[in-house]
């Protein structure tokens, strides 16, 4: 719940989604503590002014199911597998978050009591109204939906009013900006637009339920000091995909 004296906030309850590739920081696999700290850096910015913020995070640093899959393991056999690595970095960022003073619970689709609490909706909704960060693991919990779609599923369960991904560039562009220095970033994007033209802003079953249940979507650079807070206050950062109330005569460009 929001604190005294902070109705200028504009995203009031966010999900945050980062890939597990990002908590390997430059080492490209594991977990480097430098990016958990940057993390809970970044989430304690917005903690500290009343926000409520919920977090799916990926396994990719560990194990990806789909690329397991494509090696010849079992699809289902390998996305559980994936889903215990989303536990393990969970797991890391709950560590993280609690040295830096952050009370936080983790909540997981797969029962393990040992570990963590079970996903309960309600109660989930109650950490937050607490105050507590609540990291929602182990995806779904069912195999072949991927952790993008679990936190579209789990903010719209847990009425977020905005969907932030984290990623490696500032946005979404028209090309690789990384292999490209002419491509162009998007401001805004319509969900129909994201989803017609294959970016690769989330996958599709992500994009739709956002779009049938209107929860925006913004897409930003994680490196970027400050960023959740601010987008959390209202300043344009990244690409926003959100439902727009008339087509745009062509894109909305972020340099236009």
């Amino acid at each position: 719940m929001l604190n005294p004296g902070q109705s200028h906030i504009r995203y009031s309850r966010i999900m945050l989604k980062l890939s597990g590739e990002a908590l390997a920081g430059e080492q490209g696999f594991g977990i480097d503590q430098r990016m958990l700290r940057h993390i809970s850096d970044e989430i304690r910015q917005v903690y500290e002014r009343g926000i409520e913020v919920a977090i799916v995070l990926g396994g990719g640093n560990i194990l990806r199911g789909a690329s397991a899959a494509e090696s010849g393991m079992d699809r289902a056999q390998a996305d559980y597998m994936g889903m215990l690595a989303t536990i393990i970095n969970s797991l890391a960022l709950q560590d993280a978050l609690e040295r830096d003073g952050i009370v936080t619970r983790v909540q997981t689709a797969i029962s393990m009591p040992s570990v963590a609490e079970p996903y309960i909706r309600r109660r989930a909704i109650h950490h937050l109204e607490k105050g507590r960060v609540v990291i929602l693991a182990a995806g779904t919990g069912d195999p072949f939906f991927t952790t993008d779609t679990a936190a579209a599923l789990r903010a719209v369960e847990l009425h977020c009013n905005v969907l932030l991904k984290g990623t490696k560039v500032d946005g979404v562009y028209d090309d690789d900006p990384k292999k490209n220095p002419a491509a162009r970033r998007y401001a805004e994007l319509s969900y129909r637009e994201a989803l017609n033209m294959g970016l690769r802003v989330m996958d599709g079953t992500s994009l739709t339920m956002c779009r049938e249940n209107n929860l925006p979507i913004i897409v930003y650079n994680l490196m970027e000091s400050g960023a959740v807070e601010r987008i959390a206050r209202g300043e344009s950062r990244g690409t926003l995909v959100h439902e727009m109330p008339q087509p745009a005569e062509g894109f909305i460009w972020a340099d236009a």
